[in-house]
């Protein structure tokens, strides 16, 4: 029964959203922005961050974990690695979303902060 809710749901999740095709530089651009806010979000909260290359945000949280950030050209996904598992997010018209929960970008990232004892962070 477990398994059963979880493809429903993840089913549901699939079926409203509906990704958005961008060509490569729109995806570059979209993503970009994305990151930006991500690291304002963060200097906001007063949180430790580095960006070691092009399309790559670290978090690091007082604990000694952290939450990369990446942007995936191939796919043309964010892609998420936090302690408690791998995320990807693929573009919608109003954001991004995970490809298996639907759940939103932004809200996720708030939620693992948390999760890792980074507290509090609004975007």
């Amino acid at each position: 029964m477990y398994k059963v809710r979880i493809f429903m749901r993840e089913m549901l999740a699939r079926d409203t959203m509906t990704r958005i095709e961008l060509n490569e530089a729109e995806f570059n651009q979209a993503a970009d922005a994305t990151l930006v806010h991500i690291e304002q979000a963060l200097e906001a909260a007063d949180l430790d961050f580095e960006t070691p290359a092009d399309g790559i945000l670290e978090i690091e949280l007082d604990n000694g974990s952290k939450i990369i950030i990446n942007r995936h050209g191939v796919a043309r996904e964010l892609w998420v690695a936090a302690r408690s598992g791998g995320f990807h997010f693929m573009p919608v018209a109003d954001g991004w979303v995970d490809t298996k929960s639907g759940e939103p970008l932004y809200a996720k990232l708030a939620a693992l902060v948390a999760l890792q004892g980074g507290g509090s962070i609004r975007f």
